[in-house]
């Protein structure tokens, strides 16, 4: 974490979640998640005031909750039609049983993939894409994903609108 005076940049250190063990957040560490989920560039000086801390104690806070993996980085929300990528899908995929590992790596170098993850249930992965047409997403479907070996089929869910839900300071 670099302290640049009245904004600051922190940066998660890689690998960040095989820390320690879970710890317990106190109300400060939540109020601490609850700002920077708001707004990611907030000053240490401007967290601070707003839990009512020191700057030390806010700094120290925040690099236990990076290193502990409580938070795993720091991004920009993006409106994905104004940056250019008009399509969106949900896509569920039923992969070959102990193929997770592979398939993953597969996923993760797919353009426009923006979420992945394991679930249980009907399919075992839900893939969530961004692309800049139907076009691309029937081809990044039809070519990339079926091609893979280990993805037995898929399901496609295009995706019409999408919110954003901003963190509720009520929770």
């Amino acid at each position: 974490m670099a302290d640049g005076g009245d904004r600051t940049t922190w940066e998660a250190v890689p690998g960040a979640g095989q820390g320690p063990p879970p710890r317990s957040l106190d109300a400060i560490d939540r109020d601490i998640l609850r700002i920077l989920q708001t707004d990611g560039r907030a000053s240490i000086r401007s967290v601070a005031e707003r839990v009512h801390v020191s700057r030390a104690n806010a700094y120290a806070r925040i690099n236990r909750l990076i290193d502990d993996g409580v938070i795993r980085g720091f991004s920009a929300r993006v409106n994905h039609e104004r940056a250019g990528h008009g399509a969106s899908a949900y896509i569920t995929l039923k992969i070959v049983q102990n193929s997770w590992r592979t398939v993953r790596e597969q996923l993760q170098a797919l353009p426009g993939a923006a979420h992945i993850a394991l679930v249980s249930g009907d399919f075992d992965v839900l893939l969530l894409v961004h692309t800049p047409d139907n076009r691309t997403l029937r081809e990044l479907v039809l070519t990339r994903l079926q091609a893979i070996p280990e993805v037995l089929s898929t399901r496609t869910l295009l995706v019409f609108e999408e919110t954003d839900l901003d963190p509720d300071p009520a929770r």
